[in-house]
């Protein structure tokens, strides 16, 4: 008897083209004529996924499409009215946070320009795959601002703090091939096979324990100090589920079967 497949709903929305299925989500930023910038109705959109990977938690994948557009970054026609308090507010950057701490695994799959906003959104994501037509850039200070959405800090995360000082104070762009080999993305395919390549690393992590990668991924995105105090109260988490048993007990089953035959 074959499986039925999971169900696969699709939902548009004014910013975002949404897929949703059994294990994750896709989420495509669809502001095409204004190359994907992040504007506060885009924000508040995600902010709603958000809302509902966190109580329903899913992988997901964060697109601009398949025509060579990621996100130019934040809109800057909005961004030009924006004043002290609404820096102070953290609008891009609260959003940012918020895509960091989901509860499984996300990934940027980025066919495009990533530019200031947009970078900062993709070096959000846990993973970044690109194609070769893709380049990451920060020209905020070319407009008299920063990059204060988390440029600042997870470029240099990423990268090392002498690449990141240099892209933050140039405003240059660099290619999706100079980013892998910076570390900032870890794979570089085709147009036409990325999103094959972001489903196919989901696939990946969807074989594991849900409480083991939500563990793993509090304990790889705490802070220094945190470790290894941290890892040792999720492992212990984990040595006690029915998941951890159930799974070694299976895995010690197949060993014993493969020196049988």
């Amino acid at each position: 008897m074959t499986e039925t497949p999971p169900a696969i709903v699709s939902e548009q929305l004014e910013t975002l083209i949404l897929t949703w299925s059994a294990d994750r989500v896709h989420v495509q930023l669809n502001r095409p004529e204004q190359h994907n910038a992040i504007n506060r109705l885009m924000v508040d959109e995600l902010h709603t996924v958000f809302d509902r990977v966190e109580r329903e938690p899913r992988l997901l994948v964060l697109t601009g499409g398949d025509e060579g557009r990621f996100a130019a970054g934040a809109d800057i026609a909005e961004l030009r009215d924006r004043r002290l308090d609404d820096a102070l507010a953290g609008i891009n950057l609260s959003l940012f946070e918020r895509l960091r701490a989901l509860p499984l695994p996300t990934i940027a799959a980025i066919d495009g320009p990533a530019l200031g906003g947009g970078a900062e959104l993709a070096y959000a994501c846990d993973l970044r795959i690109a194609t070769p037509r893709s380049s990451f850039g920060q020209p905020e200070v070319r407009l008299g601002i920063m990059a204060a959405a988390g440029g600042c800090f997870r470029l240099a995360e990423l990268v090392g703090e002498s690449l990141a000082k240099e892209l933050l104070f140039t405003g240059r762009s660099i290619s999706a091939q100079e980013a892998r080999e910076a570390g900032l993305i870890s794979r570089v395919v085709e147009p036409t096979e990325l999103l094959v390549e972001a489903g196919a690393i989901c696939d990946q992590i969807a074989r594991a324990s849900t409480t083991a990668l939500r563990l793993t991924k509090l304990a790889v995105n705490a802070p220094r100090a945190a470790h290894p105090a941290i890892d040792l109260a999720a492992q212990a988490v984990l040595f006690e589920t029915d998941e951890k048993f159930e799974r070694m007990d299976a895995f010690l089953t197949r060993q014993r079967k493969r020196a049988e035959s």
